[in-house]
């Protein structure tokens, strides 16, 4: 290889063309090209004779690090920041034209938006989708923005400013996470039905079937818990939804009420609610409130001091008494739905009842 072959190529140049060379290679800010620009032959005028609300905005708009655009007048002009070049893409260059020209294949979709922010009214969308096209092809992009007017000093509209950021990368991998907890959701339900199969047929000559029953609603409960989590892309989730959904299959007259404000929990809190949830009710179906026409379970939780508490009653249905044998769903009860959690169970002669306390902080894990 010959010596000097990676040498800067400016270096065989004359001082003038090395000197243009490296301006050419300089990437010019839009403070530059707005200040060259040459307006007088554009709808605005010279830039000494503009209002001085335009001339505030467009130095605001140049300062900004966060994608800006004005669009000033009838004519839709248009001057815009460093931040909104990567909005714009391979376009041609668009300083100085008329929003409508350089957003022509998406004007009929965002006029009505435009025409709402001269009006004086702003606009404001999350990840809006628009066919736009920046490049060789049309392509589907989504963009959270807001237009909103922008008003000279006797309360007229001047124009419109579109603050704008490009969310398609977010919205293209949500919609791939959507797919992928589809296949997951199908995956873990296909294994939980079959280890519900297996533990069937390993334990189908065991003569106490009440136990391999018990093992499998278990699973079950298990099953509820992942297509809740499933549901919000094991994100956090609403206390409500996970007590609806861990119930339902218990509750088939109407005899369970619920109370208490929104709050979110996270998967683990949910898995060990849903089991809980399952135990308390399979009790009830057996030997308390739901084992009785006229039964009724109320569940209230609350939040304090930075507490969660919550409750459950029964009432309505036969006289109860503390069980002699404490088996597995007794412990999952007692386990409460965190390290920190303390669950006191009382077995009132009218009806059972539970209350929990954890701190709040711990709902979230």
């Amino acid at each position: 290889m010959k010596e000097g072959f990676f040498q800067d190529k400016t270096a065989n140049l004359s001082d003038a063309e090395a000197e243009h060379a490296i301006d050419a290679k300089r990437f010019v800010t839009m403070r530059e090209k707005v200040a060259l620009y040459d307006w007088a032959s554009s709808p605005l005028g010279p830039r000494e004779q503009w209002c001085p609300e335009l001339k505030v905005i467009v130095e605001q708009v140049l300062d900004s690090g966060f994608p800006k655009a004005v669009v000033w007048g009838d004519a839709f002009t248009t001057i815009y920041n460093d931040a909104f070049l990567p909005i714009l893409g391979d376009k041609p260059e668009a300083l100085g034209r008329s929003f409508a020209d350089i957003w022509s294949e998406v004007w009929n979709d965002i006029r009505p938006m435009i025409e709402k922010a001269r009006a004086g009214e702003s606009t404001f969308l999350e990840n809006y989708p628009l066919s736009i096209l920046r490049g060789e092809r049309p392509e589907m992009a989504y963009f959270t923005f807001c237009y909103s007017p922008l008003r000279l000093a006797d309360g007229s509209i001047g124009g419109m400013l579109d603050t704008v950021i490009e969310t398609t990368p977010v919205v293209r991998a949500s919609a791939d996470l959507a797919v992928v907890n589809e296949e997951l959701a199908h995956r873990l339900k296909n294994t939980l039905a079959m280890v519900q199969a297996i533990a069937s047929q390993t334990l189908r000559d065991v003569t106490e079937q009440e136990s391999v029953n018990s093992f499998r609603q278990r699973l079950q409960s298990l099953a509820h818990a992942h297509d809740v989590l499933l549901r919000q892309s094991w994100s956090a989730v609403s206390l409500k939804q996970v007590i609806e959904d861990s119930l339902r299959p218990h509750d088939h007259a109407g005899q369970i009420e619920l109370n208490g404000p929104a709050v979110e929990i996270g998967s683990r809190t949910t898995m060990s609610l849903s089991l809980m949830l399952h135990e308390l009710a399979t009790n009830a179906l057996k030997y308390g409130a739901l084992s009785e026409m006229g039964g009724k379970i109320c569940i209230n939780w609350s939040i304090s001091n930075d507490m969660f508490h919550l409750n459950w009653k029964e009432t309505g249905g036969p006289r109860v008494s503390e069980p002699s044998r404490k088996g597995f769903g007794s412990r999952l009860i007692a386990r409460g739905i965190g390290n920190r959690c303390e669950v006191i169970k009382s077995y009132h002669p009218e009806g059972f009842e539970l209350e929990l306390e954890t701190p709040l902080a711990d709902l979230n894990s």
